[in-house]
């Protein structure tokens, strides 16, 4: 196999060559396909990526995955005339693929997302958006210098209720907008205020080395992380319990619950400047659980993860003028009618199709997602280092610790990097 760094050599030559050019010109901005459905490629198509194929107004014509048992149940679905790969970096030379759907384990998002976006495809990402923040920010510089549209796969912020809120966020938006609640305001997330962190996403510390499977490349599957002994439980269903691949509750359930936070508190551009951790402490390879984690904003806003949920009865958003409950309850007296006095949050471009075709930037895209991210990055960078970080949300990077800052951008295993 080629190294990634020829990869990305030949990349370039091979879209200049091209004759035939996907329907979105490289960086074309303002052109609308002749076609109503767009095509797709889908990378990982184990059970969670073979729920991207039925999304509206598109049609699957090629599947990557290295598991060929993933790649036979694809065909099924999809039918013979897909084209499969086992490496993604064939599926998105591709000049019939419009959008790149990245269904893998994060410690492949940021290198997919950030190479789909140099070959001129549009992204559609899940979450974690990335596994570190270093690799957001490079996910970031690609998209925008590239012309891509892209959007991660959390619908909160805009539609869906809202776990134990019982609504969307579009009315928490609106009432903290409105100001009735005051500030600074603490966000509470936990089993007391109906968000489970999930703690059976636990990594196992006695793993025994066992045969690979004939139908896995796990060297393909393991890619920029680090080289570990093939064990049933690193990889598929579980791997969300190691540090190499993922972040355990935190970083399967960290997005959906903060990334809306982020955007009702008005925080979509920055970052908090600490976060706190009182946890056990963590094991170098196997992600553990954790009690409690505080994040704190320059302005005093505070977003608390409670991982014990022994508290009953608190509320989501406490301000010095108010407090929101579960089920949108509060102790402001007759807040719906006052509510409806104040102006609904700016409207957002919450289809994905349109976004492609009139090259408007989705609802949640490569900025704020990244954002919402490192909340999630900044949270499990204090939990390995089993310490109170200090963060510098303009520089994006912690403050007089050079191990903290090691998790940041970590290095990726053999020829892989992003640059």
């Amino acid at each position: 196999m080629s190294s990634r760094r020829d990869f990305i050599k030949k990349s370039a030559a091979t879209i200049a060559a091209f004759t035939i050019v996907p329907r979105f010109v490289l960086g074309g901005r303002g052109y609308v396909a002749p076609s109503d459905q767009l095509t797709k490629g889908v990378i990982g198509v184990g059970a969670m990526g073979r729920n991207h194929f039925p999304y509206g107004d598109t049609r699957v014509v090629a599947v990557c995955d290295v598991d060929q048992n993933h790649l036979k149940k694809a065909v099924e679905m999809v039918g013979k005339g897909v084209k499969t790969f086992a490496d993604y970096r064939e599926l998105i030379q591709l000049p019939e693929v419009d959008i790149v759907h990245i269904a893998t384990p994060p410690h492949w998002h940021g290198l997919m997302a950030a190479d789909a976006a140099r070959a001129g495809k549009d992204i559609w990402c899940e979450k974690p958006m990335t596994r570190t923040i270093g690799e957001g920010k490079r996910v970031v510089e690609a998209v925008q210098q590239h012309g891509r549209i892209f959007r991660l796969n959390t619908w909160f912020r805009f539609e869906d209720i809202f776990y134990g809120m019982g609504t969307t966020v579009k009315p928490i938006k609106k009432l903290v907008e409105s100001g009735m609640l005051g500030w600074p305001l603490k966000v509470t997330v936990g089993r007391g205020t109906g968000y489970d962190w999930k703690f059976y996403w636990v990594g196992q510390t006695n793993l025994d080395p066992m045969p690979v499977p004939q139908e896995l490349d796990y060297n393909m599957w393991l890619g920029p992380a680090p080289y570990r002994p093939y064990n049933p439980h690193r990889v598929h269903a579980t791997f969300r319990g190691y540090w190499d691949y993922d972040g355990g509750g935190l970083g399967d359930m960290g997005q959906h619950y903060l990334d809306p936070i982020q955007y009702f508190l008005g925080k979509d551009n920055t970052s908090p400047v600490s976060v706190e951790v009182d946890a056990p402490q963590q094991h170098t390879d196997a992600v553990g659980t954790w009690r409690r984690i505080t994040y704190t904003y320059d302005d005093g806003c505070q977003i608390v993860l409670d991982g014990e949920g022994i508290e009953e009865n608190i509320p989501y958003i406490e301000g010095p003028n108010g407090k929101l409950y579960p089920g949108f309850r509060s102790d402001i007296p007759d807040l719906q009618r006052k509510l409806a006095a104040f102006p609904d949050p700016e409207p957002q471009v919450t289809d994905f199709i349109r976004a492609v075709k009139e090259r408007k930037k989705f609802a949640l895209n490569e900025e704020n997602g990244h954002r919402s991210c490192t909340l999630v990055n900044m949270g499990l960078a204090a939990l390995r280092l089993g310490r109170s970080l200090k963060f510098d949300p303009v520089k994006q990077e912690f403050i007089g610790d050079e191990a903290a800052n090691r998790l940041v951008y970590q290095p990726m295993r053999s020829d892989w990097t992003m640059v």
